[in-house]
């Protein structure tokens, strides 16, 4: 059996594909390689097929009509024969050395039968045109080289978050959990993050630099600009996870609060993009998002809504909106993010 399965969710990728799928190859025999073309219009599909011809052990081509970035991924879960999952996006790559650090802890796993739940590592922003480079690390929150419990990590520091890109999950936990991500919609990593947490009960932390996410091209879906166009993927994102998300019933207490701190992010994002937006329609769309958390948790709500973001956020009128977006700028520059 293939210790890895990593998907690469690839729509119109022909100019960075092949840079991805190089820095994944070292990974030999113990990984399988999932490309995954959702019906792109280039030459995606083709240099798909190219590698799983030239390395018909690790690498497959599945193609498949559009359904967007949570489709492929699904793809990816239902063909996924590894005991360990990672998607690595198309325009992204990994360190090499971590990767190969990463596969010797779970062949450990495997040694000593003791298959973890969840893989942690750290996640380099490769932003385009920026001289120094982010990196997002949590050895302030979990214990080092070391299988432990939620019981166990420390709290998060705002701008602190887990993302698709520093996570790994045990493939049989994806699938025994039901997750199924909503086709043709954007920002549904949130959804790969957070939905499955509450099924994982042991985490390894690698103090790694694995994986690189490249950030700064036009036409990415975190550009401010395509986030305003695509505001109501956001604003379905964020219900969804609401809906989804169970906190009242998770017993740990920091896992808890971890998710509340995940979803005050996610919330914060669609309010200020709405607000950004300058649309009538948008800003009635952010207080129906709010009033739909108020009825669907009202807990959440307050804590939501009266907590320091929220309240930075939620300031009335334009010269409120103008405070809100100055707020939202300052913590752009201290998180990093966009």
């Amino acid at each position: 059996m293939k210790l890895l399965s990593v998907v690469i969710p690839s729509y119109n990728s022909q100019d960075y594909m092949n840079f991805c799928i190089e820095s994944l190859l070292p990974g030999g025999e113990d990984v399988e390689i999932l490309i995954v073309n959702d019906g792109s219009k280039d030459r995606t599909a083709e240099i798909a097929d190219e590698y799983a011809r030239k390395y018909p052990t690790i690498v497959k081509a599945i193609h498949q009509e559009n359904g967007g970035h949570g489709e492929a991924v699904n793809t990816g879960i239902r063909n996924a024969t590894g005991l360990y999952f990672k998607v690595v996006d198309s325009d992204d790559w990994v360190d090499v050395r971590a990767y190969l650090k990463i596969l010797d802890s779970i062949r450990n796993f495997v040694k000593e039968d003791n298959l973890v739940d969840m893989i942690l590592s750290n996640y380099v922003y490769e932003k385009e045109g920026s001289k120094y480079k982010k990196i997002m690390k949590y050895e302030t929150v979990f214990p080092e080289g070391k299988i432990f419990t939620w019981d166990e990590a420390k709290e998060f520091r705002k701008g602190q978050y887990i993302m698709m890109h520093s996570i790994i999950y045990r493939t049989q936990l994806l699938k025994d959990c039901g997750l199924q991500l909503p086709k043709h919609t954007f920002y549904v990593d949130n959804l790969f993050v957070c939905y499955p947490l509450p099924y994982v009960k042991t985490l390894y932390y690698l103090n790694v630099d694995f994986y690189r996410y490249f950030i700064g091209r036009a036409d990415q879906s975190v550009n401010e600009n395509v986030m305003i166009k695509r505001l109501d993927h956001q604003f379905r994102v964020n219900r969804l996870m609401v809906e989804n998300i169970p906190l009242k019933n998770i017993e740990s207490e920091n896992l808890r609060s971890y998710l509340f701190h995940h979803l005050e992010i996610v919330t914060v994002i669609s309010t200020i993009m709405s607000i950004r937006s300058k649309s009538e329609e948008n800003l009635m769309k952010k207080k129906e998002l709010l009033k739909f958390i108020k009825e669907t948790d009202p807990e959440l709500y307050h804590n939501i809504r009266y907590g320091l973001l929220g309240q930075l956020t939620n300031l009335p009128g334009k010269v409120g909106r103008s405070i809100s977006i100055g707020a939202y700028k300052i913590s752009q520059k201290i998180v990093g993010f966009n």
